[in-house]
């Protein structure tokens, strides 16, 4: 593949964790503007080179940098406001949709410590979520706004509250409406922890580990929907505004929709456990309404699954079947081996899609890198950068193993291969100066008609840590 260098540009700087990057137009107005939606609950745009608050609703943030699970006190944090998008008639009829931790909610988790799957005891193979009203970690919200004619935004109405077992895999940049069929899309994972312990994701009742389709035209008049974790919890209207695209994802920056000719080429990157971070892609999909999955299950039946898309998760990640072997004979003479989710991986082995390319957190090679994890996939239609024209990009928060003492994030593209194979990729070099101070690239996003692109980077991952955040212009 081309060897692509780009130059970075930036546009704010001292903005707290740029979670989600969206451009629209105003009502009223003429010129598309960018909006960043922090972490911490800010909703910022730039207008005329200056930038202006939308909407602050860091009061109904949970608490970010607190948590039961494991990681208390370390800063670390997945929650906060995660999902941003403009309706596609946004400029007529001021609807916007967000999706975030709800604050006070703080629960003490799932588990009472760290998991990790034992391939030589069945016990923690098969374990389930109980006790569900009580053992979770938080909850999260999507809501319905509008800009109102005054030019304040306002709260109409509740579309989901779910409830989530752990602290991390809440998706991020996890609202976006699709060109093709007009409705929202919600990416969500698979509920947290570490090689999904209750194995939500493939769950066809769990809300977790799915892309969602949300019609958000339907059922206007449910304003306060119960707290879930499964669909069939759900009342019988709001199921009917549902229907599940995929299952199998572990956890996923979001979608990109790319143009080709009369179709649209979907993009969504899983990110990856222990080994490998993954992007896929594909055109064609029968999504299932969840009225039908809630009837499958109420019938012990299997739900037609013809062109529906799932990624593997948890018995594969990626290319590559769930990993955690150990030797479990009791006999040191046998070299028998045991491969914690075999069972997992041998079910899910023919039904997954094959990802568009797969990167290592380990790799060699002197021209690629190791990731950490992948933070933001976009389509990029510009002809500003001509090698990059057509293509996908993807962001991964650090290279593994820096050896310099700041970390610096990676900017790498690929492309569909006519056959559908397995793709490549390559690194693209950046030429902007962080001097001494440590990069991690967050998130990616473009405007409406893909042919700019903007990279959210932060100093820190720390979410206590406050305005070290810069948004760039990807430029030539």
């Amino acid at each position: 593949m081309i060897n692509v260098k780009v130059s970075l540009r930036p546009l704010v700087s001292k903005v707290n964790l740029p979670t989600v990057l969206k451009t629209t137009i105003l009502p009223g107005d003429s010129i598309e503007r960018l909006f960043i939606a922090t972490q911490v609950g800010e909703i910022f745009y730039i207008g005329n080179g200056v930038i202006r608050t939308f909407l602050d609703i860091r009061p109904r943030i949970i608490k970010l940098g607190d948590s039961e699970l494991g990681v208390s006190g370390s800063g670390y944090d997945e929650r906060g406001l995660l999902g941003l998008a403009f309706h596609p008639e946004f400029y007529y009829n001021g609807l916007f949709y967000l999706h975030y931790s709800v604050a006070e909610t703080q629960g003490p988790g799932a588990l009472p410590e760290p998991f990790m799957p034992n391939p030589c005891d069945p016990r923690t193979l098969n374990l389930r979520w109980i006790n569900r009203e009580t053992q979770y970690d938080h909850i999260d919200t999507v809501e319905e706004w509008i800009l109102q004619s005054n030019g304040q935004p306002q709260k109409r109405r509740t579309l989901l509250n779910l409830r989530r077992p752990f602290l991390n895999h809440n998706g991020v940049n996890s609202l976006n409406f699709s060109p093709e069929t007009g409705k929202l899309v919600l990416t969500t994972g698979d509920g947290g922890s570490g090689y999904d312990p209750f194995n939500l994701s493939q769950d066809d009742m769990e809300i977790a580990g799915k892309i969602i389709e949300i019609d958000v035209v339907k059922n206007t008049f449910t304003y306060n929907p119960p707290v879930v974790t499964r669909f069939n919890e759900l009342p019988a209207p709001i199921q009917e505004t549902l229907a599940v695209i995929a299952k199998g994802v572990r956890n996923i920056p979001g979608i990109s929709f790319q143009r080709f000719n009369n179709q649209y080429i979907k993009y969504a990157g899983n990110v990856g456990q222990d080994l490998a971070e993954s992007i896929f892609s594909f055109v064609d999909y029968k999504p299932i309404p969840v009225t039908q999955l809630v009837q499958a299950s109420l019938m012990n039946s299997e739900p037609d699954q013809e062109g529906f898309i799932n990624f593997g998760w948890r018995g594969w990640e990626g290319a590559f079947p769930a990993s955690i072997i150990r030797g479990c004979s009791a006999n040191p003479t046998l070299d028998e081996k045991t491969m914690a989710y075999y069972n997992e991986a041998v079910k899910t082995s023919v039904r997954r899609l094959q990802p568009l390319t797969s990167y290592f957190h380990k790799d060699p090679r002197p021209d690629k890198f190791g990731g950490t994890a992948l933070t933001g996939v976009q389509a990029y239609m510009g002809n500003g950068i001509p090698d990059l024209m057509g293509s996908v990009v993807f962001t991964d928060l650090a290279r593994a193993e820096e050896s310099q003492s700041s970390v610096r994030g990676v900017l790498a593209y690929t492309r569909v291969r006519t056959d559908c194979k397995l793709n490549d990729f390559s690194v693209i070099k950046t030429d902007y100066n962080f001097g001494s101070q440590s990069a991690y690239f967050v998130n990616l996003g473009t405007n409406l008609d893909q042919t700019r692109l903007y990279l959210g980077v932060y100093g820190s991952m720390k979410v206590t840590d406050f305005n070290q955040g810069t948004v760039f212009e990807i430029i030539p």
